[in-house]
């Protein structure tokens, strides 16, 4: 039996993918991961993080440890707000983590999701319902809130998507040659980057643009909405 972690970071930031992980361990291994302090990323500092990536990426030559990365670029995330909502897009993407882990562990499993839900058993359903041939062997997945604080292997999932995430943020800075900060919101980096981000004939590529803080930056500068993203979806099979 093997246990299966999946977490993201990015939900709420103006700029920047959503990624997701999917992290799976032999179950009898999951007591290494909390003896070597593997909790929610929100708890640990940035060189920690860094540390525990690091660690992991041993730890899985060694033990072969799995995990499946998925980086929601931020016009799938515009789709996805403007279509289904947020919440159906996560579910989307935690399928396509498990799916990728389903192709490396064969292997009953046990999944173990941080719930973005209200309803924690509506989200594992909907995820269910998205992966074929489910269940898996007598496999078993259960959702829930703050799951990252509670199960280290979910902790492990939302540390390495956590580091993903500020990586590729740290490339934008770079490209666009300014810092951005976080790209939350309220980060005081992030708002005075906004600006200079909307100066061309539409908002800069890597902004969510249907967010508010976009939008109504936009219609403060222009006079106008922003334009419409085009997107074409490729990883979209099923209809909701």
């Amino acid at each position: 039996m093997w246990t299966v972690g999946v977490d993201e970071a990015g939900r709420g930031p103006v700029l920047g993918p959503l990624v997701v992980v999917a992290v799976a361990l032999p179950t009898a291994d999951l007591d290494i991961l909390a003896q070597h302090g593997v909790k929610d990323s929100k708890d640990l500092t940035s060189q920690k993080r860094n540390q525990l990536v690091d660690w992991f990426h041993d730890q899985s030559k060694q033990r072969g440890w799995k995990y499946s990365l998925i980086e929601c670029k931020p016009e799938r995330v515009d789709n996805g707000v403007q279509t289904t909502g947020l919440n159906l897009l996560e579910v989307e993407l935690f399928a396509e983590a498990l799916m990728q882990i389903r192709h490396q562990v064969n292997q009953p499993v046990h999944i173990l999701n941080d719930a973005c839900d209200v309803n924690e058993q509506r989200f594992s359903d909907r995820i269910a319902a998205r992966l074929p041939q489910w269940p898996w062997n007598q496999s078993t997945i259960h959702s829930e809130h703050k799951a990252d604080a509670t199960f280290p292997i979910v902790g492990m999932a939302s540390i390495l998507a956590k580091v993903k995430r500020d990586n590729r943020v740290e490339q934008i800075s770079q490209d666009v040659g300014m810092p951005l900060g976080s790209g939350y919101p309220s980060d005081p980096k992030t708002k005075a980057a906004l600006p200079n981000l909307l100066l061309d004939s539409e908002p800069h590529p890597a902004l969510r643009w249907s967010w508010k803080t976009v939008s109504r930056a936009w219609k403060q500068k222009y006079g106008v909405d922003p334009p419409k993203r085009a997107y074409k979806d490729d990883h979209q099979k099923t209809l909701f």
